[in-house]
């Protein structure tokens, strides 16, 4: 007598997929957030992309919502993503003093020293710079391995204080201070300087402290260029709360403290991470 096929349970769990991510709520972490982490984008960019269906997971399109978990194969327009790089790790940041002659960039094919090659190396995640230093600029260089604190320090609805010290060469009158905080008009629109300090010096060569809250480029030589006077030398001392620190020597950095990087993130509108 032959045995009757044996029956799957009915109680069986069916199988889940990631377009309806059902038994799924609680696993993982939101994709936005562990991409935005990674420096791949913010999170409303990440959010975007998948509104527009850019992102699979294990061949289905990904819905909001959708939390990554460990074995999931993830692609961005059908391109890997190695997600796992960006899963939970304690937030660093660097003080890096850039000199002059670096790049802040990962490669430069003109063969030029790159910041990147300076910072000790990470085991999970990358450095990311926060802004840019152009190569004849020299000083504060903000890096971190937490791409939405990135993000956040330099999106321009933040209005964060950029101050730098800059030697001029050339009269300085005070009529020219005066437009330079009034604001003047530039290539690419309207500029100003939200400060100016007289710092030091004598004769043709006088230092000035300067704060700017945008982050276009060249901004702080391409306004005082504006007025017929030439830099001579540049360099950032200040992005927010974070100051460039007299010991720390070009081609060094400084990793914040608990409390500094506390004090940071709070400053960023992000919750200050457990241990800190």
């Amino acid at each position: 007598m032959k045995r009757s096929p044996r029956q799957k349970p009915t109680s069986a769990r069916p199988r889940t997929t990631p377009s309806t991510n059902k038994g799924r709520i609680d696993a993982g972490e939101r994709i936005q957030k562990v991409l935005a982490r990674g420096g791949m984008g913010s999170r409303r960019e990440i959010e975007r992309w998948i509104e527009e269906g850019r992102f699979t997971v294990n061949g289905e399109k990904v819905t909001h919502g959708y939390r990554l978990r460990e074995g999931d194969h993830l692609l961005l327009n059908g391109r890997v993503v190695k997600w796992e790089k960006y899963t939970e790790q304690p937030t660093r940041v660097l003080v890096y003093h850039k000199p002059v002659g670096e790049v802040v960039s990962r490669r430069d094919p003109e063969g030029r020293p790159v910041v990147f090659t300076q910072l000790p190396r990470l085991t999970v995640g990358r450095w990311i710079a926060v802004g840019r230093l152009d190569i004849n600029t020299s000083g504060l260089l903000l890096v971190t391995n937490n791409g939405e604190l990135a993000n956040l320090l330099m999106h321009p609805s933040t209005e964060i204080e950029r101050e730098y010290a800059v030697r001029i060469l050339g009269e300085v009158s005070d009529d020219m201070l005066e437009r330079l905080k009034t604001g003047v008009e530039l290539e690419d629109g309207e500029a100003h300087f939200d400060d100016i300090r007289f710092y030091a010096g004598e004769g043709a060569n006088k230092w000035f402290h300067v704060v700017v809250k945008e982050g276009r480029n060249r901004l702080v030589r391409r306004l005082w260029e504006s007025q017929s006077v030439k830099v001579s030398r540049l360099k950032r001392v200040r992005y927010g709360p974070a100051m460039l620190p007299e010991r720390i020597k070009p081609h060094s950095f400084y990793e914040l403290t608990a409390d500094e990087l506390k004090m940071l993130m709070e400053f960023a509108g992000m919750k200050a991470e457990k241990g800190h």
